[in-house]
């Protein structure tokens, strides 16, 4: 055990604690410089939480520039020839920078056509190396494994990214950022919801849009942190096979980011859910006093809120978030 790290999940509740600092920080560069042009369209290159953030991207990126945007497996380059990418624009975003498959995936996208950028946390990472352009999480040292502050961090990157494809975009960032600035991150339910998860045995996390990539990140987080199996889904396509689980005890949680367009789905799939019995809790951007923002952004707040509860649940079942027994810092996968 390392100084800095003295007493179990000390490490993850101080990073936690920096989510939404390290948020204004990563949306606010500039990135006058880039030279993305018009593409045709944007994939993005991650894994894990990073992967979680490249999601909820995705969504923000379709809606403001009206283009394709979805992930691209790294394995298409790493162990594949790879594809054609000419017009496009490829996103890889990690924490480290220095994961084989993410590096092997950006000289691949480079040498395919596509103009690549990085989002990273290590300057002079060899991701960094590779990229055209490189906009910078901004987190600082993270030290526990599992990402918090940087995962949120690399959100408001992404936003950065969007506002210099999309010049129109840096003002609804700055809204954002005025509306959020003085936000909570302590959700009053916070008791309740950890006493919900050291009942539950399996948990659904539900989202839309944006919110569905910070299901992703909750979910990961929940089985990361509190050996807790828990999976992500959307409120649309939970309504279909997935459903019949709620015939066993299940827990529910459902991440509102308050978009008007995704309240129908969100209001059928919780009320199918509370008519089978299950362990029913929605959490909602208002509950913190917060109103409507731009989506990327109140999925990171969705994670900020998130992130201390999930660390206390750990703890309260014996685990320690900083160091879970199986995992490193840095995955090298291929």
């Amino acid at each position: 055990m390392t100084a800095e790290h003295k007493t179990p999940g000390s490490l993850m509740a101080a990073e936690s604690a920096e989510c939404m600092t390290v948020f204004a920080r990563a949306a606010s560069q500039r990135a006058d410089n880039m030279s993305l042009g018009s593409p045709s369209a944007i994939y993005t290159i991650a894994r894990g939480s990073s992967d979680a953030a490249a999601n909820i991207l995705s969504y923000e990126f379709m809606r403001e520039l009206e283009i394709p945007a979805t992930s691209l497996p790294p394995s298409v380059f790493s162990l594949g020839a790879g594809v054609k990418l000419d017009g496009t624009a490829a996103v890889v975003i990690s924490q480290s920078g220095s994961s084989d498959d993410l590096v092997r995936s950006s000289k691949g996208a480079a040498l395919a056509g596509a103009k690549v950028v990085a989002i990273t946390n290590q300057p002079g990472s060899a991701v960094e190396g590779v990229a055209g352009t490189t906009l910078t999480i901004s987190a600082g040292p993270e030290l526990a494994v599992p990402a918090t502050k940087s995962v949120v961090g690399a959100i408001g990157a992404g936003m950065a990214l969007l506002g210099a494809v999309k010049p129109s975009y840096v003002a609804k960032t700055q809204q954002t950022l005025d509306a959020i600035a003085n936000i909570t991150t302590q959700h009053p339910d916070a008791a309740q919801l950890q006493s919900a998860l050291l009942r539950a045995r399996h948990v659904y996390v539900i989202g839309r849009d944006t919110g569905y990539g910070a299901a992703h990140e909750v979910a990961l987080k929940l089985k990361e942190c509190c050996a807790l199996h828990a999976e992500a889904y959307s409120s649309s396509e939970v309504l279909h096979g997935p459903l019949q689980l709620a015939t066993n005890p299940l827990m529910v949680l459902m991440l509102d980011t308050g978009q008007d367009e995704v309240q129908d789905s969100l209001d059928q799939a919780e009320a199918r859910f509370r008519a089978t019995d299950c362990d029913v809790h929605r959490i909602r951007l208002a509950d913190v006093g917060c109103g409507t923002i731009a989506p990327a952004a109140a999925a990171a707040v969705m994670l900020a809120l998130m992130y201390p509860i999930i660390l206390n649940t750990a703890l309260a079942l014996g685990h320690d978030p900083d160091a879970p027994a199986t995992l490193s810092k840095v995955t090298q996968t291929t």
